[in-house]
């Protein structure tokens, strides 16, 4: 076994620091980052629908 395997999957990363962004480069994070929030949430949503057609699979 790896140490690494003992590490967590998922790192949380430090912010960035946006404090030499200009403007327009924060609109454009801005709009990327809102389009990665609408990929997962409808990522979330398509799992819960399996998980529900799944459940009344189950129950029947």
């Amino acid at each position: 076994m790896d140490l690494e395997d003992l590490e967590p999957r998922n790192k949380t990363r430090p912010p960035k620091d946006l404090s030499r962004w200009n403007i327009e480069d924060l609109e454009l994070y801005i709009q990327a980052m809102t389009a990665e929030i609408e990929r997962a949430r409808s990522e979330i949503d398509r799992k819960r629908g399996v998980a529900s057609a799944a459940d009344k699979l189950f129950k029947m």
